[in-house]
């Protein structure tokens, strides 16, 4: 019998508290954190190994984020804090409602914020979601009210008694906070950094090792937040005039499989003169069925696709010559990042490195392994179930369950304790035989300028134009330092040399002059770099704490003073007219 879903007695007059789980992350505690696990999505599970040249960056909380963008409750949104933090906003303002918002490897996290808000608030209900819930017993484990698997926003606006059809408000936020590679800080001034976009959540293609599908109830769950390409360019268009961007980072496995929507949205591009860049998730075969002048009339700029290997046994891939596919895509100047599983049931000691081997030779922009993992609330983690092979959480916590160190399983194979050296040997082939992944990156961008510097449509030349402007200066004083760097490799230098070679014959003089004076900054900033890193330096967020419209008006109030706009805003896709639409909602304070 299906449960009604409760309402909170003050509606939207209660008072909402989101967070994600306390830091630090970069290091060893009690509540499982671990080093290995860093709250860094590059760094951590693209380009490990790569030192100084991994990419460093944070992304928000964004689900966090949607939810406060569509709560017409006061609500405040605590992002990234430590314990002490969480702490001092529990005895500092009352809160109806708190929200806590977590992964599996989090669990223990997630549990000690409920027993807090228990004892600095008794009276408030606690709201639970994320992919911790995917976790089997978690009402036993977590002291929370309500577990929310799935969707948070209908949920939400249900117990607060909002319209449930109103349109989903979009949050108007970056892509990445405090990136920084090669020791440098990058800017993130107006319009340097791409815009996040969340079109849809959940997967129609439900692989068996997916927590994001087991979270949304499995295959072909999903749902549309923007079904229609007019609904998504008037949300990017809004967007788009409040930061100023000109790229977005789609948070959507179902992107370029709703290919109505993507090709309305091509359409309107077109017509508007839209030279937006887009990074993508997509599978090989859905990226085939698109002719490559509509994944560049798209701006389609990065693709993140799997590639799992010669004998890959998912459909996604079959009959798909990778090689070819990845090198198509690049020649177009489409950066492409790969994803490999390491530990899959075939996987050997015997056959193991030819595994790694035939991921590294596709030579992708950035790659990605992890390690196959049947993580709580997946059909492979119910099938290890079954089998008797899960390793009991007394002997593999579950914040070890997270496919980047350890398996939580008896592989058919691999004996427990060798699968993390795996792992690492393929994230450090990959780097030894590719080289960095950010020279890997400007040798894919100076192919797409030099084919589509004479494109006769205007708005793809100014996109290719604008990538250019960094090959001229600051990637060439990179690829410099990188050919430096290499010295003692000398099949990367000799790649190093050839790409710098190809930069300082296409763009002149000027760039072989600009080159070796960034690029002896930058490699001394390298190697500074280097040495930070050896001596233990990690990398932690700083906090977010923002307020919404309503949470300001109500403070303002209580003081009797005159309420004060607030700067972060949210979006509507609906185009009538959309620059109307743009509402402040949240309060960004330092």
């Amino acid at each position: 019998m299906m449960q009604t879903q409760p309402v909170h007695r003050l509606g939207t007059r209660a008072r909402v508290l989101l967070s994600s789980v306390f830091g630090p992350y970069a290091q060893d505690d009690a509540y499982g954190s671990r080093k290995i696990n860093p709250m860094e999505l590059y760094q951590n599970q693209v380009t490990r190994t790569q030192g100084a040249f991994s990419l460093r960056m944070f992304h928000r909380s964004f689900g966090l984020m949607l939810l406060q963008a569509n709560i017409d409750a006061p609500c405040t949104l605590l992002d990234f804090p430590s314990e002490n933090r969480f702490i001092e906003e529990l005895q500092n303002s009352s809160y109806d409602i708190v929200g806590i918002s977590a992964i599996i490897p989090n669990i223990g996290k997630a549990k000690r914020m409920c027993d807090l808000v228990r004892e600095h608030q008794p009276n408030a209900t606690i709201v639970v979601g994320g992919h911790v819930v995917n976790k089997e017993n978690i009402h036993e484990i977590i002291d929370a009210d309500h577990i929310v698997k799935g969707d948070g926003v209908q949920w939400f606006r249900k117990f607060l008694g909002q319209d449930e059809a109103a349109p989903v408000r979009h949050p108007v936020v970056y892509s990445a906070n405090g990136t920084r590679i090669m020791g440098v800080p990058l800017s993130e001034k107006t319009g340097d950094t791409a815009a996040i976009l969340i079109p849809s959540v959940g997967c129609p293609v439900g692989c068996n090792f997916c927590s994001t599908s087991a979270m949304f109830g499995g295959k072909g769950k999903f749902l549309s937040f923007y079904e229609t390409g007019d609904e998504l360019f008037g949300v990017m268009q809004g967007i788009e005039t409040k930061l100023k961007v000109r790229s977005f980072f789609i948070l959507d496995e179902n992107f370029l499989m709703h290919r109505k929507r993507a090709l309305r949205l091509l359409e309107l591009m077109e017509k508007n003169h839209k030279s937006w860049s887009l990074y993508v998730f997509s599978s090989a075969r859905v990226l085939k069925s698109y002719t490559i002048e509509q994944l560049v009339g798209l701006g389609v700029s990065w693709v993140w696709t799997g590639l799992e290997g010669e004998d890959s046994r998912y459909q996604k891939l079959r009959k798909v010559d990778t090689h070819s596919f990845v090198r198509h895509l690049q020649s177009h100047g489409i950066c492409v990042l790969g994803s490999s599983i390491i530990g899959m049931e075939n996987h050997t000691p015997e056959n193991i490195d030819q595994i790694i081997d035939h991921a590294v030779s596709h030579n992708t922009d950035f790659h990605q392994f992890m390690l196959y993992t049947p993580i709580p609330g997946t059909q492979l983690h119910a099938q290890h179930k079954a089998d008797g092979t899960l390793l009991p959480e007394s002997e593999l916590s579950v914040a070890d369950a997270h496919g980047q160190y350890r398996f939580n399983y008896r592989h058919r194979h691999i004996r427990n304790g060798l699968e993390g050296q795996y792992l690492l040997n393929a994230f450090r082939r990959d780097f030894e035989v590719n080289g960095p992944s950010l020279a890997r990156l400007i040798g894919t961008t100076l192919k797409g300028w030099q084919k589509y510097k004479n494109h006769p449509d205007k708005r793809i030349r100014n996109r290719f134009a604008l990538k250019a402007k960094a090959l001229r200066t600051t990637y060439a004083g990179a690829v410099w330092a990188m050919k430096k760097w290499s010295q003692e490799n000398e099949p990367i230098e000799a790649k190093m040399d050839t790409l710098l070679n190809e930069l300082y014959g296409e763009f002149g003089w000027k760039t072989r002059l600009f080159a070796p004076m960034a690029g002896m900054y930058l490699y001394h900033n390298l190697k500074k770099e280097e040495i930070r890193l050896q001596n233990g330096w990690s990398y932690e967020p700083r906090a977010f704490y923002e307020k919404n419209a309503a949470a300001l008006a109500l403070e303002h109030q209580r003081k009797g003073e005159r309420p004060v706009r607030s700067t972060v805003p949210w979006v509507t896709g609906d185009l009538s007219p959309v620059f109307g639409r743009i509402r402040a909602d949240a309060l960004a304070a330092k």
